[in-house]
């Protein structure tokens, strides 16, 4: 047990209440003022009051005024205005007698068992009321006034009562401003006015008058006087002060048993304090190898910057960096010349080639401008000759005609047989003609429906290859896709295609040489897995492509990429690429996602091995925005009738149907490609497929040779049938050239021979003016010819030049480029050369900065050195061995202060140990002379209570026996301390010889009047602003209670500055009328047949 934990147990007692302050359990006391130890006064005393004898402070505590509201039956009671003597109450039962006095207790503050007419305060509110009011108004005046400056001459107490039993209380002053609504307040104006609500000396109720009168115990009584002179409060207090005297003791004997302790912890301390002489050698040696560790660190600095400049003076002699940049820059104005002059001359003949080319462009034109006229002059030609040939042939038939005209002449007679003769023909070849025509219809239309059935047949072959093409393509997908799962197998990745496991492998070995910034990702279908493996189709349909994408940070890496598959795919087939900035966190897509409490999105239903891979998705697919639901006609109605989900703006079914709100469209997918998980199934669905391909593949190439052979069937009639066309046709023609030339027969004969002849002869002219247009053309067209020729000479020396430029500019277009990359390697040289010096110059400029920072340090660390040793010391070690040593002591110390403590701390240590032990051994010390003290003061203390119990005991037994003097009456009171009783025997008049004497033998009145008589000696030895007594004469006759109340006059006239309020259901006519006494006659209550006498009045 600490030292400290033991305080000095004091003792208080204030006016109302006795506090220990050891102690957290109040005590409450109830003060009442006691007179002095003087003997009790002689009847002349009574007789006659002395008011000489008191002062003006009688004019605090009185009661002025009481009013009450809702309170108990009764709705309004008062004000009742009291007066500052005596006041009798006076009414009969339910007028609310008893209701003022309980007001009285209530309105002071008092609790409801303290009335002795409830158990709490609600039972106080009338019945039907939410509230009760209570207000009672103290005389505040004279010079022990309570805060007369704030209160005034009047102090106004108003409680409110409510029917769950709260109540407030507000504080007013005289003028009815508020003051204080706290109970302390009013605690501190009773205990200032000495009112004591529980002290029966103060209040007596009827119940308390009734148990006293009823009660045989002798024990009661005497504790019925120990508490109206407040002794028995005054001997429980001496009782707790005796037991907290002995708990103190008891706990000074602990504390002098911590006292070994502390001294015991205080000689360890002190041993330390006593050890600290070594602790401090051993830290004077550390301080001197701080010292040398300083200078020692000052001379490495000091060796740190003469090693920097003499690499600092080393790299500023070194001018290799310089030659090699001027010997290179030589180089490259040397190239630089070289190539100058060489783009000279194909400048040159560039230009040259421009020129020729600009001519070439010209000629050709005129070229094309030549040879167009020479074709147009050779048509001419060609046109005027062929016209003078026809010519030349009419002429001729004209001549052959007018031949056979003159020689008709001789025929005439053998005319009419040849007429008929060609009649005959006619009509023969005619017939020929009906029939070949009709061949000639028949052949056509059978050239047109073999068209049509060749035309069919054709159709037919083309659909049915398409076909074949189509299944030949299947199966050798299906085949691929069989001969992918079979890879699988041993890789899962070949489902991505062949070559994705060895493109894998070049992006890994690329990205371990640190080609890439990131490394990619991908294929995205490799990278996610589904959370329900019945789904797989659905999602395959969704991403689709971006099955086999990669994903790539920035577009460098994708140029990597790009050149990692061109080894493995041809341009046009290659996996997609998608580049966006990679992060470690999925996107926020609150607020985008597609939301329905039956339904997932895709992003829900899959994991990736990465966020790179969903945001990805996210971006390209939009993932968070499409639904996956499995049933198709739940799609359509969630989709298309009505608005969609909110954010949703497609769906996939199970089969991989795709369904947005307005349009609908079937997957071609049957199965799932790559998140498919049972590749035996698949391998052996895909051979079933294959089979039937097959199958299907020969029944088409079957199908495909028949309808071949049918249209080369048909193709070889349709050629037969057009050659016979043909030869009809030719027999046609000869049949018609015969028919006419038969007609015209005899048409010749009939033509006259004269104008024959004067035809040739205008023929004759047109054909001699026709030769001389032909010659002229003829002319014009060999003009043209040799315009042709030589432009077309011209056009080829020209093109031949160009070409000799172009053949000249090779060797120095192949130079100049050989001299542009050796300038351009010079160059890189340069730079890489002024890089160097550049660093170079840049290095010495580092170890120059370094030297100076070094040298900063230097002075740093020589200033440190001389602030913690001003004299430098030798140093002979290295600064390894010094920390080593000043480690080995640092362990050391430290060992000793986890055992010992700092110096500091044990001096301190030891410092507070003796303080602490001196203070608590004066402690001990003081309180054992306070205990010594204490028993010394509560002896004699004990002593002064008993010479005052008994001072009191006496008092009271003569003020007793002289108001039974009043009665005519003896009797005795005898106090037993010892067994704490008191026993009170009265004789009435006329049996004082009598041996019985108890109380008991008494009659109501008199016993009335006995306690009347025993109240009023309590009163006489004790103080109290007002005493208030309760239908104290119920039980007594007339006479006996005319002497009760003489004998309260009596002492109120000795008492006149003290106020007395008395409770009686008698009449009041016998009492003297003077200003001293006020008598409160209440009504009788109001009653009603239903009604019983406690109710309202």
């Amino acid at each position: 047990m600490k030292p400290e934990c033991i305080s000095l147990t004091c003792f208080t007692m204030s006016k109302r209440k006795g506090k220990v302050i050891s102690d957290p359990t109040t005590v409450k006391s109830r003060r009442v003022t006691v007179g002095g130890l003087e003997d009790a006064p002689d009847d002349r005393n009574y007789q006659e009051p002395s008011s000489n004898k008191f002062t003006h402070t009688g004019d605090i505590g009185l009661i002025e005024s009481i009013t009450v509201k809702n309170f108990m039956c009764h709705y309004l009671l008062g004000p009742f205005q009291f007066g500052p003597h005596v006041n009798f109450i006076v009414g009969n039962n339910g007028s609310g007698k008893s209701a003022i006095l309980t007001a009285l207790i209530v309105g002071l503050g008092g609790k409801a068992t303290v009335t002795n007419r409830g158990v709490s305060l609600k039972d106080f509110v009338k019945f039907g009321e939410n509230t009760a009011d209570i207000t009672v108004k103290l005389r505040n005046r004279g010079p022990d006034a309570y805060k007369r400056d704030i209160y005034g001459d009047c102090i106004s107490i108003q409680h409110r009562i409510s029917v769950d039993g709260c109540r407030t209380c507000r504080l007013r002053s005289k003028s009815g401003q508020l003051i204080s609504n706290k109970k302390e307040e009013l605690t501190a104006i009773l205990d200032h006015f000495n009112i004591q609500l529980d002290n029966p000396v103060s209040i007596l109720n009827q119940e308390m008058s009734k148990q006293f009168l009823h009660s045989k115990s002798e024990a009661d009584k005497y504790k019925f006087f120990m508490k109206a002179t407040l002794l028995e409060q005054m001997k429980r207090d001496y009782i707790h002060i005796k037991h907290t005297k002995t708990v103190t003791r008891q706990q000074v004997e602990r504390q002098e048993e911590c006292l070994k302790d502390l001294k015991q912890e205080f000689l360890q301390r002190k041993e330390r304090y006593e050890n600290l002489s070594s602790f401090s050698e051993m830290k004077e040696v550390l301080e001197n190898l701080k010292k040398t560790m300083a200078w020692c660190l000052v001379r490495e600095k000091e060796q740190l910057v003469q090693q920097l400049k003499e690499d600092i003076e080393k790299e500023e002699n070194n001018y290799t960096h310089q030659y090699n940049l001027q010997l290179c820059q030589t180089k490259v104005i040397q190239v630089d010349k070289t190539l100058q002059c060489i783009k000279s001359r194909i400048d040159s003949l560039r230009e040259e080639q421009e020129s020729l080319s600009e001519d070439n462009l010209k000629m050709k034109e005129q070229v094309k401008v030549i040879r167009k006229a020479h074709k147009e002059q050779e048509l001419v030609y060609f046109r005027a000759l062929n016209k003078l040939k026809q010519s030349e042939q009419e002429q001729n038939l004209l001549l052959e005609k007018i031949n056979k005209a003159k020689t008709s002449g001789s025929l005439n007679s053998e005319g009419e047989t040849q007429y008929m003769k060609r009649q005959k023909t006619l009509s023969r070849l005619k017939e020929q003609l009906a029939e070949l025509d009709d061949q000639c219809s028949q052949l056509n239309q059978e050239i047109k429906n073999n068209h049509q059935a060749l035309f069919k047949g054709k159709e037919e072959q083309d659909k049915l290859r398409l076909e074949e093409r189509n299944i030949q393509v299947a199966y050798e997908s299906k085949l691929k896709r069989k001969n992918q799962l079979l890879a699988s197998r041993s890789n899962k990745l070949k489902r991505f295609g062949d070559h994705v496991p060895d493109l894998l492998g070049s992006i890994a070995e690329a990205y371990a040489t640190g080609r890439f910034v990131k490394r990619p990702v991908g294929p995205i279908g490799a990278c996610i897995s589904l959370k329900d493996p019945a789904l797989a189709v659905a999602v395959e349909c969704c991403l689709r492509s971006f099955m086999k994408a990669f994903c790539c940070d920035n577009y460098k890496d994708e140029a990597v990429l790009q050149e990692l598959m061109s080894r493995f795919y041809p341009r046009g087939n290659r996996p997609q690429i998608i580049v966006s900035p990679f992060s470690e966190k999925v996107y926020n897509i609150h607020g985008r996602k597609a939301c329905h409490p039956e339904y997932p999105a895709v992003l829900d239903i899959i994991t990736a091995t990465s966020p790179v891979i969903i945001n990805c998705l996210i971006d390209m697919r939009g993932i968070e925005s499409i639904l996956i639901i499995k049933e198709k006609e739940r799609a359509r109605r969630v989709m298309q009738q009505g608005w969609p989900p909110k954010n949703c703006r497609e769906a996939f079914t199970a089969e991989g149907d795709q369904v947005y709100p307005n349009r609908y469209y079937t997957s071609d997918f049957s199965m799932a490609k790559f998140l498919g998980g049972d590749l035996e199934t698949e391998i052996s669905m895909l051979d079933s497929d294959l089979e039937n391909h097959q199958a299907q593949l020969s029944r088409f190439q079957l199908h495909v040779t028949s309808v071949s052979e049918d249209i080369l069937t048909m193709e070889s009639k349709l050629n037969n049938t057009i050659m016979t066309l043909k030869k009809t046709l030719v027999s046609v023609n000869e049949v018609k050239a015969t028919i006419t030339e038969l007609e015209t027969v005899g048409d010749e004969q009939i033509d006259d021979i004269n104008s024959l002849e004067e035809v040739a002869a205008e023929n004759q002219q047109k054909i001699e003016a026709e030769k001389q247009t032909v010659h002229e053309a003829k002319t014009e067209f060999d003009k043209y010819r040799k315009m042709a020729e030589d432009a077309d000479s011209k056009y080829s020396s020209v093109r031949e030049r160009i070409d000799q430029l172009s053949e000249d500019m090779e060797p120095l277009k192949d130079e100049h480029l050989k001299l542009e990359a050796e300038c351009g390697r010079h160059e890189r040289n340069l730079k890489i050369f002024e890089h160097k010096l550049k660093i170079h110059e840049d290095n010495i400029q580092a170890m120059k900065s370094e030297l100076s920072s070094k040298e900063d340090e230097l002075q740093e660390y020589l200033a440190k050195a001389t602030k913690i040793s001003p004299e430098r010391q030798q140093v002979t070690s290295s600064t390894k061995k010094i920390d080593i040593e000043i480690t080995r002591l640092k362990n050391k110390i430290r060992v000793y202060e986890s055992n010992y403590g700092e110096q500091e701390q044990v001096v301190r240590e030891y410092a507070e140990a003796l303080a602490l032990y001196r203070e608590k051994t004066n402690q001990v010390r003081d309180l054992r002379k306070f205990i010594d003290r204490l028993d010394n003061i509560m002896s004699d203390r004990q002593n002064r209570y008993k010479i005052m119990r008994r001072s009191l005991s006496v008092r009271c037994k003569l003020y007793f026996n002289n108001f039974l003097i009043k009665m005519n009456c003896c009797g005795s009171m005898i106090f037993d301390h010892n067994n704490e009783t008191l026993s009170i025997s009265v004789n009435p008049p006329g049996r004082e010889d009598d041996d019985v004497s108890d109380m008991r033998s008494l009659s109501g009145g008199e016993r009335s009047f006995s306690t009347v008589c025993f109240m009023l000696s309590l009163w006489e030895i004790t103080e109290s602003p007002f005493r208030c007594l309760d239908e104290f004469d119920v039980y007594m006759d007339m006479h006996n209670r005319r002497i009760s109340l003489d004998l309260l006059l009596e002492l109120s006239g000795r008492q006149h500055l003290r106020q007395f309020i008395f409770i009686t259901p008698l009449t009041t006519s016998s009492l003297p009328r003077t200003s001293l006494i006020k008598i409160h006659q209440l009504q009788d209550p109001e009653r009603v047949p239903s009604q019983t006498g406690d109710e309202d009045v």
